[in-house]
Formats: C-alpha cells, sequence, structure tokens
C-alpha cells in the first residue's frame, strides 16, 4: 500500500496536501514530519519532489498569484471606462479566489517571516496598487460619488473580498456559487460607490 502511493504520488497531488495543512496549522507551525504524515510518504519522498516546505509555499501563492494578475491582462480588465474596468477586475477576483480557494486562502495568510512570504506580500501589494488606480481612475472619470474617500473606499472593497476566505465554502446548494456570489460582491460595493445617475441607470438594467 505504501509502496503504490510512493509510485503515484506527483508534485501536484503533494502540494495539495501542503497547502491544505499549511492553512490548518499555519506555515511556521508546519514541519516536514507534518507533511509527511499529512501525504502518507517519507520526508524522503518529499525531498524527491521539492527542496524544502519552503519551494511547496512558493508554489502555493505563486498559483493563487498567476490566477490573480492573469485576470489584469483580460480583455475586460483592459478595455472601457475605469468603472467597468474596475468591477470587472473585482468581479473576477471573487472567482479566482473561490476556485482556488485554498491557495489564496494561504497567501492571504503569510506573515513575512521567510524570504518567499516578504516575496508574495510585495507581489499582493503590486495586485492591489492596480486595483486601486483602477479606482483613482473611475474617480477621475466622475463615475464614483465625490463624497466617499477613494483611499478609504479601496481598502474597505479590498476587505470585504479578501474576508470571502474565512467564510466562503464551495458547498452545492448553499446560494454562494459562483457568479451568484461575484454578482453579489460588486453589486453591493459598487451600487454604494457610483453616482447616482449611474447607480440608477446600472439597478434599472438589472430589474430589466
Amino acid at each position: 500500500m505504501t509502496t503504490a502511493k510512493r509510485d503515484t504520488y506527483t508534485p501536484e497531488t503533494l502540494l495539495t496536501v501542503a497547502v491544505r495543512v499549511f492553512n490548518e496549522r499555519g506555515y511556521d507551525g508546519t514541519s516536514m514530519e507534518h507533511l509527511s504524515k499529512a501525504a502518507g510518504i517519507s520526508k524522503s519522498s518529499i525531498y524527491h519532489h521539492v527542496a524544502g516546505k519552503e519551494e511547496l509555499l512558493r508554489r502555493a501563492v505563486s498559483r493563487a498569484l498567476d490566477g490573480l494578475f492573469a485576470v489584469l491582462d483580460e480583455p475586460g480588465a483592459q478595455r472601457g471606462r475605469a468603472i467597468e474596468r474596475v468591477e470587472y477586475v473585482t468581479r473576477r477576483t471573487v472567482e479566482v479566489l473561490m476556485a482556488d480557494l485554498p491557495y489564496v486562502t494561504l497567501l492571504l495568510r503569510v506573515r513575512g517571516n521567510t524570504r518567499t512570504e516578504r516575496w508574495a506580500m510585495e507581489r499582493r501589494r503590486e495586485f492591489d496598487q492596480r486595483v486601486a488606480e483602477l479606482l483613482k481612475a473611475a474617480a477621475a472619470d466622475g463615475d464614483l460619488r465625490a463624497d466617499v474617500d477613494i483611499r478609504l473606499a479601496t481598502r474597505l472593497l479590498f476587505g470585504m473580498v479578501n474576508s470571502l476566505v474565512e467564510w466562503y465554502r464551495p458547498h452545492p446548494g448553499s446560494g454562494y456559487e459562483g457568479e451568484r456570489l461575484a454578482e453579489t460582491v460588486v453589486r453591493i460595493a459598487f451600487d454604494g460607490l457610483r453616482t447616482g445617475q449611474q447607480g440608477a441607470t446600472r439597478s434599472g438594467a438589472a430589474e430589466t
């Protein structure tokens, strides 16, 4: 039985186990022994695939970051008014979070205690800054309410999206699946941020 596991284990299945253990115990609280027991393979078998647990961490957070940054290169994030682009990015960010929930959860929980964690946090800040720039552009276009501080709005938007990792669980029939959840986040955020005329127009279109 053990031999079969060793023969069939892959870097991908090992990464899946490692992310689960990192999220359960915390990265600092996870040892190679914990990973070995969770995977059901020897530590030497793990070292056959990776140099150590930090390499597993980098692979995991890279997967989350690659998904997020890919959103910024999609046509919906590149074309149209800034308000339309930032709504698109917000919607797709929620969808990426749902699709890669364990990986994004791990990304949001890194503390900066290792080189990989500091790299991941810097990349997160870069992503957040690019979204913040879209919000600023939308405000400059007159599409966001002038009485709302854009820096505060940016923090609240990120806070709402990132909080999903703490409670969202992909259970069929929960009512929180796919496009419905992503669209709800966008409507709650931007129906309150858009200028009155645009908010009314958008709500009317949705009701139609």
